[in-house]
């Protein structure tokens, strides 16, 4: 989402660090190309103004000025606005006081409200809370199926709501059985519309009063740009909304609304959605976004969601396989869908530090996911013998792989050949030879300790 502006910002700090001094009128210019770049990602006018005005006043400081390194500093300051700009902190659910908490979801028709909701419960119950969702959009009875089937894939209970119902009603009985029940979290998920209207914020005030809700969550749609601040605010002004998730930022919007909803409404964005699947919500950490816009990278979201998808145990096999060269086919298509789990391959490539940048490099293809979709395909065709064994595989073997994966013989060639040029890599990197320093003595002329 953050392309572009990642591009401008990294021309214009380029410029800086070439520079061994720094003037005022460096500063200046530089701060009027940041101006003109948050204002193309669509920042909210009033924020960018506030924003340059505040990198300004820092920068031309005389500790900046006099610096061996203006320029970073320059880039350090910039990055410590950005993150005071996202909200400054992570901000988590604030679900204590009487059980069952309750999570009001809110936002307009079209915004990814219902999908939202199903995803917070499973991330809820991933901490061990016992979530009850309850659609109460009974405007449209396509919501009430849709969450009674995003339940089932996270497996979450729901309540039987029906669309001749009033939703206050529904609220109010679904927060009774899920105290009955000992569920600890009642996710509401509320009707939207196309636009906001006083009927719609006139319900919604009602299931408020109702249920008396811990979180009040906005989900507000990140393409929109400049109309989910607006929405946002309008949200809050009637309902006081706690927070605001951000559907939809693995889209190709410039990224303007999730650097201008905390300034504007003063509330904290606490999740943003990153793709369709129920998996695909982040917790939303300001200085890694920061990061990421910067050029950075993000290592520490990366190695969660690397730990959120290995299990410890096959880790430890995997590691012993490695370590005694049994490593199979099996266990690289095992590695590929662990791989598919963290997200897209572009998400991944986006949080490793100057990756990014590999994008800029002419005719540099993108991240094919189909490439993965091919290799588990062909994998999954092989017989067990041929995955342990795959020096087997002879052209009739690979003929029936292809026919049977669906794919070319040369598709099951390169499957074949990556796996037997990781295997040769895995080789170098596995340790000194066996026998140590004996062996070495023995040799005239030491080849080095890698096999």
């Amino acid at each position: 989402m953050f392309d572009n502006l990642s591009d401008h910002l990294e021309g214009v700090f380029k410029k800086l660090r070439g520079r061994g001094k720094l003037s005022e009128a460096n500063i200046r210019d530089a701060m009027r190309e940041v101006r003109m770049a948050l204002l193309e990602a669509d920042v909210n006018f009033g924020v960018v103004k506030e924003f340059i005005a505040s990198v300004t006043e820092k920068a031309i400081g005389l500790e900046v000025l006099q610096s061996l390194s203006p320029g970073q500093q320059v880039i350090k300051i910039v990055h410590d606005s950005l993150v005071d700009l996202l909200g400054g902190e992570t901000s988590d659910l604030q679900l204590g006081g009487a059980s069952p908490a309750v999570i009001l979801m809110v936002g307009l028709q079209g915004s990814g409200k219902t999908t939202s909701a199903a995803k917070i419960a499973k991330v809820l119950k991933k901490k061990g809370r016992r979530p009850y969702l309850v659609p109460a959009d009974v405007y449209r009875p396509a919501a009430i199926e849709q969450l009674r089937v995003l339940a089932g894939d996270v497996d979450v209970p729901v309540h039987p709501s029906k669309v001749e119902q009033d939703p206050v009603d529904i609220s109010k009985n679904a927060v009774l059985v899920a105290r009955h029940e000992n569920y600890d979290t009642v996710i509401i998920d509320t009707a939207g519309r196309l636009h906001i209207d006083q009927d719609l914020m006139g319900e919604l005030a009602r299931i408020k009063a109702a249920v008396q809700p811990a979180e009040i969550l906005l989900v507000a749609d990140a393409m929109t740009g400049q109309d989910a601040v607006v929405v946002a605010d309008k949200f809050h002004q009637d309902l006081e909304i706690t927070g605001v998730v951000l559907s939809k930022m693995d889209g190709d919007a410039r990224g303007g609304a999730a650097l201008s909803i905390k300034k504007v409404t003063q509330c904290p964005i606490k999740f943003v959605g990153v793709g369709e699947d129920l998996d695909s919500l982040d917790v939303f950490h300001p200085d890694r976004l920061a990061s990421r816009i910067l050029g950075m990278g993000d290592v520490l979201t990366l190695i969660e969601k690397a730990e959120e998808v290995v299990d410890q145990k096959q880790a430890a096999n995997l590691a012993q396989k490695l370590r005694k060269n049994t490593f199979s086919l099996e266990d690289f298509r095992d590695q590929i869908q662990q791989i598919k789990k963290m997200g897209s391959l572009e998400q991944i490539m986006g949080m490793i530090p100057g990756l990014n940048k590999m994008k800029k490099i002419k005719d540099m293809p993108k991240p094919d996911e189909r490439d993965l979709v091919r290799i588990e395909a062909v994998i999954s065709s092989m017989t067990p013998k041929e995955r342990r064994s795959y020096q087997i595989i002879n052209a009739n073997r690979r003929k029936r792989i292809a026919a049977g994966s669906g794919t070319s013989v040369q598709d099951v060639n390169r499957v074949l050949k990556s796996y037997s040029e990781m295997l040769k890599m895995m080789k170098k990197m596995r340790g000194p030879i066996r026998g140590g320093a004996n062996k070495m003595k023995r040799r005239k002329r030491p080849k080095g300790l890698f096999r």
